[in-house]
């Protein structure tokens, strides 16, 4: 008879502790230079809509020698969610060993999706803004939000922020969270006019289907993080802003499957493919050279892709098992 197997357990409290935010944005460096390289396995993703509940479940399976590990998250949106009290995003994360497959952790895919999703931000920030960007704004007061934030104080020495949602309580309470939680001036905004306008980065992580700004709107040398769009005919950024701006893509094949902010304005005529400048990780890399001047805008499409929660769930399963964070399940 063969002897029970354990795994991990980690809950959102566990990967927050074995992952901090400068580690998560270390972990997504490693990710998106591995995928530009070629040496990453990722199928794209499959979408079940789930149309009786407005929602969509993700099924993105990964794996990549740098980690020796093989993952598979399933994260379910269901935007209505909020109206019960429950998040609009919730999933979890399987890791397996890929030398034996054999089932290692499984994580809180709640938390990690919202924890990638914001160093992949604050890396693109590091690596795109200003050096001297003091100022940002965020459009979509939720989970992401935060992290979108924290994630771009964590890069740039931020004074002053905008927040705006269209739910204006909702904006107020994470003025007021945030405000404590990154010691920095966060005001709520009337309009996503009045937050972006001023702003040096600006994060969209809404689930809006059409374009949350005016590309008239942004400051001259902003720097752009949208991650809220990742159906065909969700649109969250203008089309001039996708036209005109320096475009850097976490993966090529999966933002031009998947965008309405790049296949929307591909279709209308307004760009083309070769218009996407680079992925992440090229510029990771040193392959691609980013931002060129103070003036020019700059923006990162992020579609969000399997190979960040493999980096994410390997760093903070390794952190956990060290420190003896998470609960050991029999199985």
């Amino acid at each position: 008879m063969s002897q029970p197997h354990t795994l991990r357990v980690l809950s959102g409290t566990d990967i927050r502790q074995a992952l901090p935010m400068p580690a998560a944005i270390e972990a997504m460096k490693e990710a998106f230079a591995e995928l530009s390289a070629g040496r990453v396995t990722m199928p794209t993703r499959t979408h079940i809509d789930v149309p009786d509940h407005a929602g969509t479940a993700l099924f993105m399976p990964s794996s990549a020698a740098r980690f020796g590990r093989i993952g598979v998250k399933i994260v379910n949106v269901f935007g209505a969610n909020r109206a019960q009290g429950l998040p609009a995003i919730q999933g979890l994360v399987c890791l397996f060993d890929s030398a034996t497959g054999t089932p290692l952790a499984v994580l809180n895919g709640t938390h990690l999706t919202a924890l990638r999703t914001g160093a992949a931000s604050g890396l693109a920030t590091d690596l795109l803004a200003c050096a001297d960007a003091l100022t940002a704004a965020i459009l979509g007061a939720g989970v992401q939000g935060r992290t979108q934030l924290e994630a771009v104080c964590a890069v740039r020495p931020i004074r002053k922020v905008w927040v705006y949602d269209v739910r204006a309580e909702v904006a107020e309470a994470f003025a007021d969270e945030m405000g404590v939680a990154l010691a920095v001036e966060v005001t709520a905004a009337s309009s996503a006019q009045e937050a972006v306008r001023g702003a040096d980065v600006v994060c969209a992580a809404t689930v809006s289907s059409r374009p949350v700004f005016a590309d008239a709107d942004l400051a001259p040398g902003a720097h752009i993080n949208a991650v809220g769009s990742y159906k065909p005919h969700v649109q969250e950024i203008p089309a001039e802003t996708m036209q005109r701006a320096l475009v850097v893509v976490d993966h090529r094949a999966s933002a031009l499957a998947e965008t309405g902010d790049l296949i929307i304005p591909i279709e209308q005529g307004l760009m083309q493919e070769a218009d996407i400048h680079a992925e992440l990780g090229e510029i990771v890399a040193g392959q691609v050279v980013g931002r060129t001047s103070e003036s020019q805008t700059t923006l990162f499409k992020s579609v969000g892709v399997a190979i960040q929660d493999l980096a994410a769930a390997t760093r903070a399963f390794e952190q956990a098992e060290t420190a003896g964070l998470g609960q050991i399940v029999e199985i």
